[in-house]
C-alpha cells in the first residue's frame, strides 16, 4: 500500500494512476482482511468485543479526519500529496508491526492457491461492477449490460460448484454452514448496503438543495462517521454483557428508525440540525452493529482459517457499498428526465431548478424508504440467531479456572450424595447422549 501511494504521486496519466491504484488496493485488502484476524489472535474471548470496538472506532475516527486532511492537502499542495501522505505514515506503521507483532510458526503443510477461483471471482465481480454502475447511466437493456448481468447469473452458480470440489478453495464455503455465522454475513452485506447508500445520497443532496461544494458536502456528511465512533467502543461494552442477537439487532433497529425520518421528513428546507441527527443515527446504528457482528463471525473459527473468515465479511461489506450505490443512485434519479440524470452522475446537481430538485426530492424519499425495507429485512434476519441457552454464560465469556474446578467439585459431591435407585432403569430410559 505503502509503495503504490508513492507511485500514486508519480503517476503521468490516468491509466498509470489505475495500475498504481490496483497496487494499493492490493495492500490495502491484505492488511483489512487480516486486521481482525490478528485481533482475534490477540485478544482473549472475553475482551474480543471490546478490541473490535477500539477497531471500528479507530476505522470511523479515520473516516472524520480523511475528508477535512485530503481537502486541506488537496488545495494547498495539490493532488498527489494525498498520496504521498501516506509515505511516511505507512513507513511507521509497518516498522511498529514489524516491533509489536508477534511471529507464528510456520505451518507444517502449505495450501495450494486457488488460481482458478481467484481468477472466476474476479470475473465475476468486475461484471457485477460494469452491471450496477453502469446499468444506471447507459440503459439496463444495453448489450454490454445485459452481458454482464447474464454472465453474472450463470458464472456463480458455477463459481459456488468449484469452491465445493477444491481441496484448497479460496473460498471456504464450510464457513456458512454454521447459522450463526451465515446469518452475520448477510446482516454484514444488508447494513453496508444501507449505511453507505445513505452516504452517498446525502452527499448529493446538499448538493443539489444548498449549492453545496463536493468538500463542504462531505463535511455535512461527517454525523455518520462521528455516529460510528462513539457507538464502537459502547457497541464493546455491551456484547461482553448481551448476546450478539439482541446488541446487533437494536444497532439495525436505529438505523432503520433514522433512514424512516430521512423518508418522510426529507426536503430541501430541513435544518441542518435535525439533517445531522438523523445522519448520526445511522452511523450510531451501524457502530452498535458492526462490534457483535463481527464478533460472531470470528468466534470458533479455526485460527488457520481466521484470515478467509474475515476476508469473506471485507468482501460481503464491499459488495453491500457496491449494490448500495446502484440502487441508491437508480431510485433518487427515476423521477429525472434523462438529461438531468447526467448532472446527477456528473456531480453537478446545482444547476437543477426548482421543479427539478423536487422531483428529485421524490426520488430520495422512495431510496430511503427502500433502504428502510432493506434493514427491516436485515433485523428479522439477526433475530434469527441462536438465542444463548437460559443460565448458560454468554458467547463472550470464558469460565475461570478457579470457578470450573469449584463448579466440577460440587458436582462430584451431589453426584456421590445422590440417592440411588432402587432397581436398574430400564433401557428406555437411559439419557440419551
Amino acid at each position: 500500500f505503502t509503495a503504490g501511494s508513492l507511485a500514486c504521486g508519480f503517476a503521468p496519466n490516468i491509466w498509470t494512476l489505475v495500475a498504481c491504484r490496483v497496487v494499493q488496493a492490493i495492500g490495502a485488502a491484505s492488511q483489512v482482511s487480516n486486521t481482525t484476524a490478528l485481533l482475534t489472535d490477540a485478544f482473549p474471548a472475553a475482551a474480543l468485543s471490546a478490541g473490535l470496538g477500539i477497531n471500528i472506532t479507530i476505522v470511523a475516527g479515520s473516516q472524520v479526519l480523511g475528508p477535512l486532511v485530503g481537502g486541506i492537502i488537496a488545495n494547498q499542495a495539490g493532488w498527489q500529496w494525498i498520496f504521498w501522505f501516506n509515505v511516511p505514515v505507512g513507513i511507521i506503521g509497518v516498522a511498529w508491526a514489524a516491533h509489536t507483532l508477534r511471529r507464528i510458526p510456520a505451518r507444517k503443510t502449505r495450501e495450494s492457491f486457488d488460481g482458478v477461483g481467484a481468477a472466476l471471482s474476479f470475473l465475476i465481480l468486475s461484471a457485477a461492477v460494469l452491471f450496477v454502475q453502469e446499468g444506471g447511466r447507459s440503459g439496463w437493456t444495453s448489450p454490454g449490460i445485459l452481458i454482464c448481468g447474464v454472465f453474472c447469473v450463470l458464472a456463480m452458480p458455477v463459481f459456488i460448484m468449484l469452491e465445493q470440489r477444491r481441496r484448497h478453495p479460496m473460498l471456504d464455503l464450510s464457513l456458512f454452514n454454521d447459522t450463526e455465522r451465515a446469518i452475520a454475513y448477510v446482516t454484514a452485506f444488508i447494513l453496508s448496503m444501507a449505511r453507505t447508500g445513505v452516504a452517498l445520497l446525502a452527499g448529493l443532496f446538499v448538493q443539489a438543495a444548498r449549492g453545496s461544494d463536493p468538500f463542504h458536502a462531505g463535511l455535512q456528511v461527517l454525523p455518520i462517521a462521528v455516529g460510528m465512533m462513539v457507538a464502537s467502543p459502547l457497541a464493546g461494552w455491551l456484547a461482553m454483557r448481551w448476546s450478539a442477537r439482541l446488541v446487533s439487532t437494536g444497532g439495525i433497529v436505529m438505523t432503520g428508525i433514522s433512514l424512516c425520518y430521512l423518508a418522510i421528513w426529507l426536503q430541501p428546507g430541513l435544518s441542518s440540525v435535525a439533517f445531522g441527527i438523523a445522519l448520526f443515527g445511522v452511523g450510531f446504528g451501524s457502530g452498535i452493529f458492526f462490534t457483535p457482528n463481527t464478533g460472531s463471525i470470528m468466534s470458533g473459527v479455526d485460527p488457520a482459517r481466521r484470515g478467509v473468515a474475515n476476508g469473506i465479511r471485507s468482501t460481503m461489506q464491499n459488495t453491500g457499498f457496491l449494490i448500495g450505490t446502484a440502487i441508491s443512485l437508480v431510485l433518487i434519479t427515476s423521477p429525472l428526465r434523462p438529461h438531468e440524470r447526467s448532472e446527477v452522475y456528473a456531480g453537478t446537481l446545482s444547476r437543477l431548478g426548482a421543479p427539478e430538485l423536487a422531483s428529485l426530492t421524490t426520488g430520495y424519499h422512495h431510496a430511503f424508504f427502500a433502504l428502510a425495507g432493506v434493514t427491516a429485512i436485515g433485523a428479522m434476519l439477526s433475530l434469527l440467531r441462536n438465542p444463548p441457552p437460559t443460565g448458560t454464560m454468554k458467547p463472550t465469556e470464558t469460565a475461570n479456572p478457579t470457578d470450573t474446578a469449584e463448579l466440577t467439585e460440587a458436582t462430584e459431591l451431589t453426584e456421590a450424595t445422590k440417592p440411588r435407585p432402587s432397581r436398574p432403569e430400564s433401557v428406555g430410559a437411559l439419557p440419551a447422549d
